[in-house]
């Protein structure tokens, strides 16, 4: 079992990544001072394959695991699913010190975090997460949210777990579209802060593609890292931490205006990351070599870097302006300097974004 700590004081929790993880679920629990009643969030489709696992290794702990499901998919990231929950925690007699664990992917982990961080305002957090998106990304850090119809993720809140089981074998049971997508952030990682493993990621892609298990091991252990580093530094997003929203912007915006259908999150990401590298170029930051080797990575892992011809270059800018990202109403960039380097900038002109966006459709 590989292990990566986050060390953030008292809020310092660990994440144990390895095979067969789901099965000490019930064990690695009991080692924290929780409750014994949990709420375990999960959807239809991975209750189907995990829940009774999960449920099993906790009840052999001690615990009361209670089920509660949400529909799959991002348009279920609502206030309207948060209630539901609430009153299933309610009725299931958690209290403060009784847990909510997240079993399934970023839209799980998102909702049930939001709940556990508002519920009696605040219980214990637990995340599973089964996606190698939710697995590199949205499980680690402690960002919560739910949707709102105008915008992702603009309810919500940091809030940390208090501990982080990820089990690689779930990587086996995705199709290809989810695997792909949660490479986009895996390669993020490497423009944002790891040249090596960027370097890595092309000549290992394939093997990624493959699931060998080696190679996921890795790429989950080592993206991990790199995010835990990052929020260390800056855990409410105040500065550094934003270099996590690299693609981002313009992933936003894609998301938005497709009403969260066109694209998943990390086919958007991988559209604004190519949008980003483009107007990196355009602004002078970045070798126009640098921007092809970041679009063939992503072209390689079968993801795309084109924003949608209907999507006017006006109503992205105006998406991007009411974006949570945006502060004063100015645009905020995360540009690539170069692989492994990048910059925040915060008063990107806005024919330059807009340049930028007619060039990457």
């Amino acid at each position: 079992m590989r292990e990566v700590i986050i060390n953030l004081g008292r809020r310092t929790y660990r994440i144990a990544i390895g095979s067969g993880i789901l099965d000490q679920a019930g064990a690695l629990l009991a080692r924290l001072p929780v409750g014994k009643k949990v709420l375990l969030v999960t959807n239809p489709t991975v209750a189907e394959l995990y829940a009774a696992r999960v449920e099993n290794s906790l009840a052999q702990a001690g615990f009361s695991p209670f089920r509660a499901e949400i529909p799959d998919g991002e348009q279920y990231k609502t206030l309207q699913s948060a209630e539901l929950l609430y009153n299933q925690a309610y009725d299931a007699g958690l209290d403060r010190s009784c847990p909510v664990v997240a079993l399934g992917g970023g839209v799980v982990g998102d909702l049930a975090g939001f709940v556990a961080a508002t519920y009696m305002r605040g219980v214990p957090f637990v995340q599973i997460p089964t996606t190698l998106l939710a697995q590199v990304d949205s499980s680690v850090g402690g960002k919560v949210a739910v949707n709102h119809p105008r915008g992702k993720n603009i309810i919500g809140a940091f809030y940390q777990p208090v501990l982080v089981l990820t089990d690689t074998d779930t990587l086996a049971t995705l199709n290809g579209r989810e695997v792909r997508s949660g490479l986009a952030e895996v390669i993020k990682y490497g423009v944002i802060r790891d040249s090596a493993f960027f370097t890595w990621l092309e000549q290992n892609i394939n093997r990624v593609l493959a699931l060998n298990p080696e190679a996921l091991a890795h790429v989950v252990e080592v993206s991990c890292r790199v995010k835990a580093a990052v929020v260390e530094e800056d855990e409410t997003e105040q500065g550094a931490r934003a270099i996590l929203n690299f693609g981002h912007t313009v992933g936003h915006a894609v998301e938005s205006l497709t009403n969260y259908t066109g694209f998943n999150h990390g086919e958007a990401v991988a559209i604004g990351m190519a949008a980003a590298s483009r107007l990196a170029v355009n602004l002078g930051l970045l070798k126009e070599n640098a921007a092809k080797s970041i679009d063939l990575l992503l072209h390689s892992a079968g993801l795309p870097l084109r924003i949608p011809k209907h999507l006017n270059e006006q109503e992205m800018v105006e998406a991007m302006t009411r974006d949570k990202k945006s502060y004063g109403g100015e645009i905020t960039f995360v540009l690539p300097q170069d692989i492994g380097e990048v910059v925040i900038m915060k008063n990107t002109p806005e024919t330059e974004i807009k340049k930028a966006i007619k060039e990457n459709q």
